[in-house]
């Protein structure tokens, strides 16, 4: 079966981004410009998320909107090459990508740089899209549980990619449609009220249900001649459901897709993306996966082992771990949940004072032909001027820190 979704990409004429490094602080900068000779991957969950349809465009058309403001700050003090952006509302015409990088991205926000991404890419996911099944199995057909991807409209909980560097959209590929029944192995969710094993969809459902909770995109981004495949999803966080782990068992299987998906021809032969092309990633080729993956190698709620599909994948380089101090401080502040995890608080991406409390969800894992020269989580010291951007609950930004990763291409 090919699906051929549509596909939305910009590429225009635009300057460099301004030079040099910026100090956020009496002791070292949250995150420094990359180097000359460096290539700076990014990911950044940064809740723009809205609750109606039509509601992000809105509040992008003007450049006043507050989170917006501190959220185009956090990428200006940054300076990302190639960023991610999740949970940044999906629309048709790809208004909000636009208007995001007009009216705020390319203004300089509190001091800091404006900073101009030529390229960007974005498509369809599956959240708020309605299924027509009671997926939940509470009895009623409807609502964001019932949909394909939990959300209230279709398009919420989106993706969007900027990258300095052009994107080659015409080799492009999107998973928006791949079956989780078409994975061998698949952990489908059993329903533990019946003998029947793996029973909690039925199969008219499971002929329709996609893997990917949003989707899953092989965007190639063309560096000096050089093709680094930036592979992003946002699998679905593995909680509100029950004794079947259905988002559990999900969340595993999504990332598991990527593990597959460059694991070479033996590995990946099974998948196919939304125009019908069949298998993984080219052996050989370099890639960097970035996304909220929802699951902490440790702590949190996730499958036992999920995470590690990613970080112990014999092609993902680990020499370095991304980490802040402000998350040790958060996690001592905070208490609670924080002081039982066995995972290192410095390596900490967001902020959940609740159970499970702050953990290890948001990624950037290179190839590894691609040296790493450095890395860190935007998460500024409470002694820090910038700390002002990520603060503390209700977040002036969001719940989660922007993750960065300092390539040699």
């Amino acid at each position: 079966m090919s699906f051929l979704p549509r596909l939305i990409a910009t590429a225009a004429v635009a300057g460099l981004i301004a030079a040099g490094s910026t100090v956020t602080g009496p002791g070292a900068p949250a995150a420094a410009a990359p180097g000359a000779d460096a290539l700076r991957f990014a990911t950044f969950n940064a809740s723009l998320n809205r609750g109606a349809l039509g509601q992000l465009q809105s509040d992008l058309s003007t450049p006043d909107n507050a989170q917006a403001r501190t959220i185009a700050e956090i990428v200006q003090r940054t300076r990302p090459d190639v960023l991610v952006l999740q949970e940044f509302d999906f629309d048709a015409e790809g208004r909000s990508v636009e208007l995001f990088a007009e009216n705020y991205l390319e203004r300089g926000q509190n001091g800091a740089d404006p900073i101009d991404y030529p390229y960007s890419f974005t498509a369809p996911v599956n959240t708020g899209v309605p299924s027509g099944f009671d997926l939940n199995n509470d009895g009623t057909v409807g609502g964001g549980d019932d949909a394909w991807g939990f959300g209230l409209f279709p398009g919420q909980y989106g993706m969007v990619v900027y990258s300095r560097h052009p994107i080659a959209t015409e080799d492009v590929r999107t998973f928006q449609h791949f079956r989780w029944a078409d994975m061998p192995g698949a952990l489908l969710p059993d329903d533990p009220a019946t003998p029947a094993p793996a029973d909690w969809y039925s199969e008219e459902e499971l002929a329709s249900l996609p893997l990917s909770s949003k989707s899953h995109w092989d965007v190639p981004v063309e560096v000096d001649g050089r093709t680094v495949h930036l592979l992003t999803s946002h699998p679905t966080p593995p909680t509100f459901d029950g004794a079947e782990d259905r988002n559990g068992r999900r969340n595993a299987d999504e990332i598991r897709f990527w593990a597959d998906y460059v694991s070479g021809l033996r590995g990946s032969a099974y998948i196919y993306d939304d125009e019908g092309r069949r298998g993984g990633l080219r052996a050989g080729s370099s890639f960097v996966i970035a996304g909220d993956q929802n699951a902490d190698p440790l702590d949190g709620d996730s499958v036992p082992g999920a995470a590690d599909q990613l970080l112990d994948h014999p092609r993902v380089n680990p020499s370095r771990t991304p980490s802040s101090e402000g998350a040790v401080e958060a996690s001592e502040l905070q208490g609670g949940p924080n002081d039982e995890h066995v995972a290192p608080p410095a390596q900490d991406t967001a902020d959940f004072a609740e159970p499970p409390g702050n953990i290890r969800v948001d990624y950037v894992l290179p190839s590894r032909d691609l040296r790493i020269r450095d890395s860190g989580v935007f998460w500024p010291t409470s002694d820090d001027p910038l700390s002002r951007l990520t603060g503390t609950f209700p977040f002036p930004s969001s719940d989660h820190r922007l993750v960065w990763v300092d390539l040699r291409v």
